[in-house]
């Protein structure tokens, strides 16, 4: 079974399946897929994350690790001479070193079966022959079309060939890209063995003719979202340097299943201290659809989000704290009938707790007076108002033999900075994501990662994987997510009726993307919430925003039934563009 956020990549990753490949050969070929499909929500240039589990070993989650460090000039007093308050939400300054193409390549190389060319052939075609285009990926560039044509001529040219943004349904080709890909396959033609012909292409990743165009090009001043021009920090010795990895997952038990995430350098631990919270209750305090269930959800996940805020970093986060059940009770007493509108992080023995600049709104001093912001702000995600701009990526593989994976694609988007002209992508802006503040966990820091927002689930269940789960979203990622927990788990919804049923986030908790404002009390609901259920969560204090009928979340999912031999997938319904198959 295959499950993602686009069609074109559930479909080639199911092909894999079909002649033969593992789970792990038709993940990374639907993940190349999303780069050429998807490039207004993910690049080669960005970042991403993954957790799985292989049939020689599925007790055991194992956590991939995509996520690129700040280069090592990178430094917060680099930024603040020049005249920065944050880091900018585009612009290569916001640039951390791409790693999510090694981490493909890592896992291709590790666990899959098939040749790099077999599996790389999809996106190449689709990015030399061309595909129909979704409409948001128009409607994005048509959003920054003046900072294209004024700023970014390199990105205008790639994509905005006839002077306008393309429209839904038209053929876009990547040409640049394809050439990309193609020479990385050639890379390691003279090599021996199927790994070191991987290898070689990882090592043209990251030392070789992409090193060289990247560092190159974001080295000339351009355009960030501060409103004044900067150049980038990046170097060869970061691309050198920067290579994927694996890790433990991080797995906190709730009602029965294992659900396994990444360490603190992600938010992915948010998720489970949520968990944590709520397994105290019983479980009509659990239903997302009732005024009681989503109340006591928002407000378990504040809390949580809170000390997201105040701990999770590349650092020495007290995970075992956070996560027990002394310190979920303590927490678990704060929720009352009413919404908070506080930031309340928690005390931990021994840390003090960073409390961010908590602004509602924010202006940089470059565009103060002018009348005027920067259309490509952060990561498009879900706004305040519900507005939905697009978001990120995800995809879900499992196969025959119980192979299980579930990654979070993101980062490197049309919009995050100029176009690489010879290699048809620019990089990624996670660097946003730390703060210029210093003593926070995650304070920029030359060679640490951003926690990033990236943060897929694999879910087991007597030693076996039973769900590949993940979303798009930004902040909201983990949120969507635990509605899906809770409804299956707990509420006894099929994958795809959890994945149908209304959705709803907290927006009382600072934003993790330029310009890093949160709205206190602040709810995002989906209108089949129901109006009896909207007025009582404004009746608790809730600042509530109606989203729409069907306008949060992107989830998809794939599940395995060990005992019976089922297997099951899910996608999103919402702007019909996920997309589940399977045989």
């Amino acid at each position: 079974m295959s499950a993602s956020t686009h069609w074109l990549a559930t479909a080639s990753a199911q092909a894999v399946l079909e002649r033969g490949g593992n789970a792990f050969d038709a993940a990374v070929a639907g993940a190349f897929v999303l780069h050429v499909v998807e490039p207004h929500l993910n690049g080669p240039g960005g970042d991403m994350t993954g957790v799985f589990a292989t049939a020689d070993n599925p007790a055991e989650p194992v956590v991939l690790m995509g996520q690129g460090p700040a280069p090592a000039a990178a430094t917060r007093e680099h930024y603040l001479a020049q005249g920065l308050e944050l880091v900018p939400g585009a612009g290569a300054l916001a640039a951390a070193v791409p790693a999510a193409v090694d981490a493909w390549l890592l896992l291709l190389r590790d666990h899959g079966t098939w040749e790099l060319g077999d599996v790389l052939a999809f996106a190449v075609g689709y990015a030399r022959y061309g595909h129909p285009v979704v409409g948001r990926v128009g409607s994005t560039i048509e959003s920054v079309a003046e900072l294209f044509t004024e700023h970014w001529p390199t990105s205008a040219e790639q994509w905005m060939p006839e002077g306008r943004a393309p429209r839904e349904g038209e053929i876009i080709r990547n040409e640049a890209y394809a050439t990309v890909l193609d020479r990385l396959v050639s890379a390691g033609a003279g090599a021996d063995g199927r790994a070191e012909r991987i290898d070689a292409a990882r090592y043209e990743w990251r030392e070789g003719f992409v090193a060289r165009a990247a560092v190159a090009f974001q080295s000339l001043p351009h355009r960030h979202s501060s409103g004044t021009d900067h150049a980038g920090v990046m170097t060869m010795a970061d691309f050198a340097g920067c290579a994927a990895g694996y890790e433990p997952a991080v797995t906190f038990e709730f009602r029965g299943h294992t659900i396994a995430k990444t360490g603190a350098w992600g938010q992915g631990p948010a998720l489970l201290q949520t968990l944590a919270i709520l397994a105290g209750f019983e479980d009509e305090r659990l239903d997302p659809c009732t005024a009681l269930g989503a109340h006591t959800i928002l407000e378990a996940q504040k809390l949580a989000i809170a000390d997201r805020e105040a701990y999770y970093g590349d650092a020495q986060v007290p995970l075992d704290y956070l996560l027990s059940e002394e310190y979920a009770a303590q927490r678990r007493a704060l929720i009352t009938d009413r919404a908070s509108h506080d930031f309340r992080p928690g005390a931990v023995p021994g840390h003090t707790p960073f409390v961010p600049p908590l602004r509602t709104e924010y202006l940089p001093p470059a565009l103060a007076g002018t009348g005027k912001g920067f259309a490509g702000v952060g990561e498009p995600t879900v706004m305040p108002t519900g507005e939905t701009r697009g978001d990120t990526c995800h995809i879900d593989v499992v196969d025959r033999w119980g192979n299980m994976v579930s990654a979070t694609p993101s980062g490197g988007w049309l919009q995050s900075s100029p176009t690489i002209p010879e290699l048809g992508f620019c990089l990624g802006s996670r660097l946003q994501m730390t703060w210029l503040e210093d003593g926070a966990p995650s304070t920029l820091t030359p060679g640490k990662r951003p926690r990033t927002t990236l943060t897929p689930t694999l879910v087991l269940k007597d030693g076996h994987p039973v769900t590949a789960l993940g979303s798009p979203g930004g902040d909201q990622q983990d949120q969507w997510q635990l509605l899906y927990l809770l409804r299956t788990i707990v509420g006894g919804y099929t994958p795809q009726q959890a994945v149908d049923a209304p959705a709803l986030h907290t927006t009382s908790i600072p934003g993790s993307f330029w310009p890093r404002t949160w709205t206190p009390g602040g709810a995002v609901v989906e209108d089949r919430l129901g109006q009896e259920v909207i007025a009582e969560l404004e009746a608790r204090g809730h600042v509530v925003t109606r989203a729409g009928d069907w306008a949060l979340g992107r989830l998809s999912s794939v599940v395995s039934e060990p005992e019976t031999g089922l297997l099951k997938a899910a996608a999103n319904p919402r702007g019909a563009q996920g997309y589940a198959a399977g045989r």
